[in-house]
């Protein structure tokens, strides 16, 4: 596997709309970076664990899970598990919804997420962070541990709104707790490029706030809502796909 001895890359994704692809591209562009070949960790920092179910992992079984890491005293490497197809998981379960009540009352509470990853970052080359839909404490954690955070955004009109919305949180996590985080850049998902109000929204949003678009733009494709009912990626279960060789391409670009 993979370390050349560059510092581990820390990558949030994050945007507080649901429905944007954001689990499916944590999942995606983790398994084509293991893919290249590097060691990768998945963090599933949402209270409905999407990201933990949708890579075949039932979180009702599990014992331990990133709420204990983060609040139980528990270490992240216990809790870690490897994956059939690449990368590792910190698991989540339901029991992350009472984290944002807890952390609020721990010292540094922006800061734990970080705190709980330190001890495992060496290990990998890549940490990719499945933010929840929400722009509370445990956004701004996945904010604060990460050194890019990269936005998935389906190009509509209210993603517009959320935009700014998001920019603004991001903005007062460099003021204040992670002054080296980096926007890489928004990620068109759910593309339809064919339509003029596709194409029209995402240059409105990358001329209004000066976001660098990556690409490829991910194409809809009901491949993707498959994988998750197989507990795999789609560059497990449709490998051959448009949706699979985006993912590919984009992890190829940043890796």
């Amino acid at each position: 596997m993979r370390h050349n001895g560059r510092v581990p890359r820390t990558l949030a994704v994050a945007n507080q709309k649901g429905g944007v692809a954001k689990t499916t591209t944590v999942a995606s562009l983790g398994a084509a970076l293991t893919e290249l070949g590097h060691r990768v960790l998945l963090v599933d920092l949402d209270p409905q664990a999407c990201l933990t179910f949708s890579l075949g992992i039932d979180p009702e079984e599990l014992d331990k899970s990133i709420h204990h890491a983060l609040l139980g005293g528990v270490k992240a490497r216990d809790v870690i598990v490897g994956l059939d197809d690449g990368p590792d998981l910190l698991p989540a379960t339901i029991e992350l919804a009472t984290a944002e009540l807890r952390l609020a009352r721990e010292t540094n509470p922006e800061q734990v997420l970080r705190a709980t990853l330190r001890p495992v970052i060496p290990a990998y080359d890549w940490i990719l962070v499945d933010c929840p839909p929400t722009l509370g404490l445990l956004t701004v954690n996945g904010l604060s541990a990460a050194s890019e955070v990269l936005i998935p955004l389906q190009c509509e009109t209210l993603a517009h709104r959320g935009v700014g919305q998001l920019l603004d949180t991001i903005h007062d996590v460099q003021q204040l707790t992670n002054p080296g985080l980096e926007i890489l850049g928004v990620l068109p998902t759910l593309y339809d490029g064919r339509t003029t109000h596709a194409r029209t929204v995402l240059e409105t949003i990358a001329d209004t706030y000066g976001l660098t678009v990556l690409t490829p733009a991910i194409p809809k494709s009901i491949r993707f809502a498959e994988a998750p009912a197989i507990g795999q990626s789609i560059l497990s279960t449709a490998p051959t796909t448009r949706g699979a060789a985006a993912y590919r391409e984009l992890a190829a670009a940043l890796a």
